[in-house]
């Protein structure tokens, strides 16, 4: 399987991919290319007949399948390896964090705007009353599904998983903005952060060269 990815520093949906590839256990490469450059069309170009993707990363090639969309690539996975690798077993926790995965996918856009994600920067950014709702919104799902879910791991289900997965980007990003937390999400977000597959996303992020000057927020 190929994975084309985004920028590390700065492409939240393909770090969900990238995680659901690695949570998959199945051999991959991942391609990094530069979004906001050429190396993005010259790639699809290489590549030949191209999916209706609209140019958005991460796409997943197996053999003859294309599946963008990283919520996408996270189910096509888990139909391949077994849906148990990705979401709980327990049906209540399972429906929780599927509609919390469908919530991240669809909705925080107030939070997504003034905090764009951006790995290797640490800014002050004041709150609107939009992206503090998001926030307040997050903050109470993840404590809800850490006391009901979370007792087998220090995850929002227990042991790492689709929701994790979904919401790794935004710990990143509550990181670099300097967002307040209580201590139940400072542990969380920890566990997430310190993570080997997020350690080793973080660390190509920060040696990464490229710089996307929309995102470089004052």
């Amino acid at each position: 399987m190929k994975l084309i990815i985004g920028n590390r520093n700065y492409s939240s949906w393909s770090l969900r991919g990238w995680l659901a590839a690695k949570q998959s256990g199945l051999s991959f490469e991942a391609l990094t290319v530069h979004i906001d450059g050429d190396d993005w069309q010259a790639t699809k170009r290489q590549d030949g007949e191209f999916a209706p993707s609209a140019g958005k990363v991460p796409v997943l090639w197996d053999g003859d399948v294309v599946v963008w969309d990283s919520l996408a690539i996270l189910e096509y996975l888990a139909d391949k390896v077994g849906r148990d690798r990705f979401w709980p077993k327990d049906d209540a926790a399972r429906g929780m964090a599927r509609a919390m995965v469908a919530e991240m996918h669809s909705s925080y856009l107030a939070l997504r705007r003034l905090f764009p994600m951006n790995i290797r920067k640490r800014i002050a950014v004041d709150l609107t009353d939009e992206a503090r709702a998001d926030i307040v919104r997050i903050l109470g799902l993840w404590a809800e599904a850490r006391a009901r879910f979370g007792k087998g791991g220090p995850f929002l289900f227990g042991t790492f998983s689709a929701a994790d997965i979904f919401y790794a980007p935004v710990v990143t990003r509550f990181m670099t903005y300097g967002v307040g937390v209580p201590g139940f999400a400072q542990a969380y977000m920890q566990a997430v952060w310190e993570h080997p597959w997020m350690q080793e996303w973080i660390q190509e992020a920060v040696d990464e060269q490229w710089v996307i000057e929309q995102f470089e927020v004052a």
